[in-house]
């Protein structure tokens, strides 16, 4: 190996190594933004109305 490509081949890792760095910021703000998304329809569902206090106390387990 020359010095020419020892050089390259550092500089292409170098730039490599910058390019998966970008692409996992990229990514955390991505799933940043999804879990925003996800809260906020979650808050957004209506709340469940409660059943009479008469429901759901016993099982009809009798075939």
């Amino acid at each position: 190996m020359d010095i020419a490509n020892i050089s390259s081949l550092s500089t292409a890792l170098s730039q490599a190594k910058s390019g998966d760095a970008v692409g996992t910021l990229v990514l955390k703000k991505a799933l940043d933004i999804q879990a925003q998304s996800a809260a906020q329809l979650i808050q957004a569902l209506p709340q469940a109305a409660s059943n009479p206090p008469n429901l759901g106390n016993s099982v009809d387990v009798k075939a």
